[in-house]
């Protein structure tokens, strides 16, 4: 297993022979992705250098769409993770399993078992409870065929994001992260939700150890970087 991401990055991209250039990976993304703000976060914490290629969801009527885009990932959705040699890593929590094993240092999952449970717990009530119900392909299809107008697809949102949220506060001790004093892969796929929550104006006040948890993590680097605000391709 390498020990460093600088060690891990010669082993996928060739034999580190003097002269050679070790190729950075490349993150098909958009600013506004909470999925693709995980997969920042989880690269950043890692401190794997690698080059993004915005792919806006709504200009021309969303360019993950396009027959380029469809070649790199069948799903057309972001985030998609292009390695040194090419292959290509989709769907966020896998792509984040992979950095934890492939760039052990520092590690996003807990030694202890039990707590690792928790931790994707947790990882899980956002990525696959909230995430999908709120994401822009459902949105759209309650507007257009269902017929909602926006007050009905914002109360929708609001009410999915309450409902984990809800859960996730008797889940967490702020520790100051979410699980202690490590940051876990709970940290790195809460905080782009609360940013959701933010920008769709659902409000926080019933989750104190939720934003007590965020505002830890976004003093943080590795979370600041990772920011939609600080995205090449944000608006």
């Amino acid at each position: 297993m390498p020990k460093s991401s600088a060690d891990a990055l010669i082993a996928l991209a060739g034999d580190g022979a003097p002269g050679e250039t070790v190729k950075t990976m490349k993150l098909y993304s958009y600013f506004r992705s909470s999925a693709a703000y995980r997969v920042r976060i989880a690269l950043n914490l890692k401190g794997v250098a690698y080059e993004t290629v915005p792919i806006h969801l709504i200009k021309d009527g969303g360019r993950h769409k396009s027959a380029e885009y469809q070649a790199v990932n069948p799903q057309m959705r972001v985030p998609a993770l292009e390695l040194p040699g090419g292959d290509v890593l989709v769907q966020s929590l896998a792509i984040i399993d992979y950095l934890d094993e492939a760039f052990p240092e520092p590690p996003l999952l807990p030694a202890d078992a039990r707590t690792r449970a928790h931790v994707r717990a947790v990882a899980e009530v956002v990525a696959c409870d909230i995430h999908p119900l709120n994401n822009l392909a459902p949105l759209n299809y309650l507007r257009d065929p269902l017929g909602r107008d926006q007050d009905a697809v914002r109360a929708w949102y609001h009410h999915w994001i309450l409902e984990g949220f809800a859960a996730i506060e008797k889940m967490i001790k702020p520790g100051p992260y979410a699980f202690g004093a490590a940051v876990t892969l709970a940290d790195v796929c809460l905080v782009p939700q609360v940013a959701n929550a933010q920008r769709f104006k659902v409000p926080l006040d019933r989750f104190p150890n939720i934003v007590a948890v965020d505002a830890a993590c976004r003093q943080l680097p590795a979370f600041d970087k990772a920011g939609p605000e600080n995205q090449p391709d944000a608006e």
